[in-house]
């Protein structure tokens, strides 16, 4: 699983997930890729999960790339602990992820099984996905510059 090697500090306020991703919205390494429709976070276990499930799906073929690191600490208070007495321990780490982030990308494979990776990781998510495919992007790009 993902999580960083050292941090500045153990806990992390919980911040506010309010607008959308203004980096990491395009296709940069592969052809393939999923992209966030609604924030939230993804948990490192979720996203070792989706990587199984595209590894899986492409059967080692092709390249991976994993485009968000879960760099933030939730804290959880132990069962049965009376309020105060400060915050919790560390227990997990999530990717916080906005509308529009592209979090998986795929190249080297078959569209169709592409199509069928990327859908077998979006069940692992817990948010809205959509998968985006380079050819189709270039494609209507192409079209709005001749129209416009």
């Amino acid at each position: 699983m993902l999580l960083p090697k050292r941090t500045k500090y153990r806990k992390q306020m919980r911040g506010r997930m309010t607008g959308s991703e203004t980096r990491g919205t395009t296709i940069h390494f592969g052809e393939y890729a999923l992209q966030a429709l609604e924030p939230g976070w993804i948990t490192s276990r979720e996203i070792e999960a989706g990587r199984r499930a595209m590894t899986r799906g492409i059967k080692r073929g092709g390249k991976i790339w994993i485009r968000i690191f879960p760099d933030k600490p939730v804290t959880k208070k132990p069962a049965e602990t009376r309020m105060g007495s400060g915050k919790g321990s560390p227990e997990y780490w999530v990717a916080v992820v906005k509308p529009g982030r592209v979090m998986f990308e795929i190249s080297g494979v078959d569209r169709v099984v592409a199509v069928k990776a990327l859908s077998l990781a979006a069940q692992k998510f817990p948010i809205k996905t959509k998968i985006l495919i380079k050819s189709d992007m270039i494609l209507t790009s192409g079209l709005e510059t001749v129209e416009s």
